[in-house]
């Protein structure tokens, strides 16, 4: 029985989520399914992937083909490196500890990487959100220099009013 790493599609019109589940390839895409290994959420900024790790990791060495969407996102929280390690220890390549030493430096480095981009994605909205206070700051300005003026020659205008009554007479 082939086996595949897919996704299943979830959630209502147009807010759809998606389980990470391990399934036989001839089942219907939201059918039945041999396990459920994660979740995962395309419409947060960034998107949000919660996976089994070790499960994602045994349903590799047992054979289980992802699919592309699924590559991509096994990939991105490293469970197709840490399958390519182990297997480079299986063929003597390398050893254990070795290969969990570079594989905690990679998950590092991508921790960082993800840090430094949330703090720019931060540093970017609240740059939008001093923009926005300034123009909002600006128009309130003009607002109130248009304000100004029409009192202004509201009263110039009461005052000649009353001087040309006073005039006449």
């Amino acid at each position: 029985m082939p086996v595949r790493i897919r996704l299943s599609r979830q959630g209502r019109k147009k807010i759809p989520f998606y389980h990470i589940v391990v399934a036989d390839s001839r089942a219907p895409r939201d059918g039945k399914y041999i396990e459920r290994i994660g979740r995962y959420y395309p419409k947060t900024n960034p998107a949000t992937i919660e996976l089994d790790f070790d499960r994602a990791l045994y349903w590799l060495q047992t054979g289980a083909q992802p699919s592309d969407t699924c590559r991509s996102l096994l990939s991105a929280k490293g469970v197709l490196y840490k399958n390519h390690l182990l297997n480079g220890v299986k063929k003597n390549a390398l050893t254990l500890e070795q290969a969990e030493a570079k594989f905690a430096a990679w998950l590092a480095e991508k921790e960082a990487k993800l840090q430094k981009q949330k703090e720019a994605q931060q540093l970017k909205k609240e740059q939008k959100r001093k923009e926005q206070l300034e123009r909002e700051q600006k128009a309130r300005e003009a607002k109130a220099a248009q304000i100004a003026q029409k009192a202004a020659e509201a009263a110039t205008a009461t005052q000649e009013e009353e001087a040309q009554p006073e005039a006449n007479s």
